[in-house]
């Protein structure tokens, strides 16, 4: 839950305030994001583009929920990393469901879609993913860092 900092004035949700920890998520996201696009168009060879977007997604995300745990939040250690990537697998699931939603309202749209239109598609998804995602993790997987 998103409170003030008596203090400093500044929006804070359980802990570090959050103009402290959008720059580093921002850069992890973006960082993220391009590894997940290289990944979904170096699958997009072998495969469909939904099973594309799940492995790429999935390798992607993992990252993702370890270098914001690291940088972002300052966790550093194994403790809670598993239960961490557990809860951080919650906001893939979301970010799988917008993605996929995406690509299956592409391919009835435009059945065959250039790479550069999924990839748009995709990175719209991602970035409504990207609110999700670190809203889920300010209150939920790291509360109160």
């Amino acid at each position: 839950m998103l409170s003030t900092d008596d203090r400093s004035g500044q929006p804070q949700a359980d802990g570090q305030p959050v103009r402290r920890q959008l720059p580093s998520f921002l850069v992890i996201g973006v960082l993220s994001t391009l590894f997940y696009l290289g990944l979904f168009v170096a699958a997009r060879r072998f495969t469909d583009p939904q099973a594309a977007n799940l492995i790429a997604l999935a390798v992607s995300a993992v990252a993702n929920t370890a270098a914001n745990r690291r940088f972002t939040f300052g966790i550093t250690g194994s403790e809670g990393a598993v239960r961490h990537q557990l809860q951080g697998a919650v906001a893939f699931l979301i970010g799988l469901g917008l993605s996929a939603g995406v690509l299956a309202l592409l391919d009835l749209a435009v059945p065959d879609a250039s790479r550069a239109v999924e990839v748009t598609g995709l990175v719209v998804a991602n970035g409504l993913a990207t609110v999700v995602r670190f809203l889920l993790m300010k209150v939920w997987v790291f509360r109160g860092r």
